[in-house]
């Protein structure tokens, strides 16, 4: 029978547990589990410190300097145990630096992305640390947590600079309304750009905070994307923006700007009450499904003359902002099946509201900022696999966009 490397010994577990009886004897605040970590951390200290001076306690002191040992200090550290207080050795020159808890740490290692974790939740500061003290019975401050995730803003700033692919067949353009308390509450609206990759992975360009959008927000916006090496676009979807239409087609002249059905289809389904909605959404389905343009306009007349009288707005809707949908049609089944995946946006879309929905309004701009990217890198970690049927739709890419896609 062969022996796992670092197995403890049956005999050690034994002698441990002999006066086990009930879980708080293990994991309780005075449990076992607590006094084995302060006893092997502060072991593992002593080992550093008899390498730093090289010789162990009550041995002659055989380095040059003369150095040795000169009492203890006294530290806390915070984690998932809750509170552990250790003792870590000192020597006379100073010179000391601890590897396994290092100077100045007052968190076990993983601590941090405990807090992290809870922030990207949606909980707030106060939440956090109830929930802390709850649950590990640590006593953390406001002041502490708010640092841990203030150091998420280099991260931001890092992430939102980060170079891009060259080209992205599909880039999606989204937006969401945030309350930001400023004196007064006011509404801001972040808009989210998630790009398609030629692998058919999806992956989150950006976050903008708009002051106010337009024609010059939508140009910086785009400007940056292709500062960042984004050469090539073939598709955006957006939920009809103003302005951006014009500043992609002076950036990027040769991309389709197409306004996003599943926008269109969301904004319509306001107007009704649940229990139509259904059938509804089934009726506006034969509109964008449709064969070509002619059928689709045959298809919004019959959903007219059928629901005018309780939903006029939503004829009147697509009707109005019909010259930026009829792109869609141009295209073949296979790239229209990939345009309008709902998985793409839909589903980050869910996330984020249930998210800032739950905060109500935050107290500044950073603070939003550092929930949603934090909220975003847990969604993306999720998407491990290319959107569906996509080697079918860049066959059509292709074709369509010859020369686009061979010349990189």
């Amino acid at each position: 029978m062969t022996t796992r490397k670092h197995e403890v010994p049956e005999e050690l577990l034994s002698s441990l547990l002999a006066n086990y009886k009930k879980p708080e004897d293990l994991i309780g605040e005075d449990g076992l589990l607590k006094q084995l970590t302060k006893l092997l951390v502060e072991r593992a200290l002593d080992a550093e410190m008899t390498e730093h001076l090289g010789h162990d306690k009550h041995e002659p002191v055989i380095n040059a300097a003369g150095n040795t040992r000169n009492g203890r200090s006294r530290k806390t550290l915070k984690g998932e145990f809750g509170e552990l207080p250790i003792e870590v050795p000192r020597d006379r020159h100073g010179t000391f630096e601890p590897q396994i808890v290092p100077k100045h740490q007052t968190r076990w290692n993983g601590f941090d992305e405990r807090i992290l974790s809870l922030y990207a939740r949606g909980m707030t500061v106060r939440e956090i640390q109830a929930h802390l003290q709850e649950m590990y019975g640590a006593e953390v401050s406001p002041s502490l947590i708010s640092s841990v995730t203030d150091a998420v803003m280099d991260e931001v700033k890092a992430w939102q600079s980060r170079p891009l692919d060259a080209v992205y067949p599909i880039v999606y353009l989204d937006c969401l309304h945030v309350k930001v308390r400023e004196g007064a509450v006011r509404v801001k609206a972040v808009y989210l750009a998630i790009g398609v990759t030629l692998a058919g992975e999806k992956e989150v360009l950006g976050l903008w905070l708009a002051q106010t959008e337009g024609a010059k927000f939508w140009l910086q916006v785009v400007t940056e994307l292709k500062n960042r090496g984004v050469q090539d676009v073939f598709v955006a979807c957006v939920d009809g923006l103003k302005g951006f239409p014009e500043a992609i087609e002076a950036v990027f002249p040769q991309t389709a700007v197409q306004l996003c059905l599943v926008h269109m289809v969301r904004h319509s389904l306001n107007y009704v009450t649940w229990k139509r909605r259904p059938e509804v959404a089934a009726d506006l389905k034969r509109i964008y499904s449709a064969a070509t343009v002619d059928e689709a306009e045959r298809r919004l007349g019959e959903f007219e003359a059928k629901w005018d009288a309780e939903y006029l707005p939503i004829g009147q809707s697509w009707r109005r902002n019909w010259e930026r949908i009829i792109p869609f049609f141009d295209f073949p089944p296979e790239i229209r099946k990939v345009i309008y995946t709902t998985n793409a946006i839909e589903s980050v879309n869910y996330s984020l509201r249930k998210l800032t929905k739950h905060r109500g309004a935050f107290p500044t701009d950073e603070a939003l900022l550092k929930l949603l990217y934090l909220a975003l890198r847990n969604i993306s970690k999720k998407w491990t696999m290319p959107i569906r049927d996509w080697k079918a739709a860049l066959n059509q890419f292709t074709i369509r966009f010859e020369g686009r896609l061979l010349q990189r």
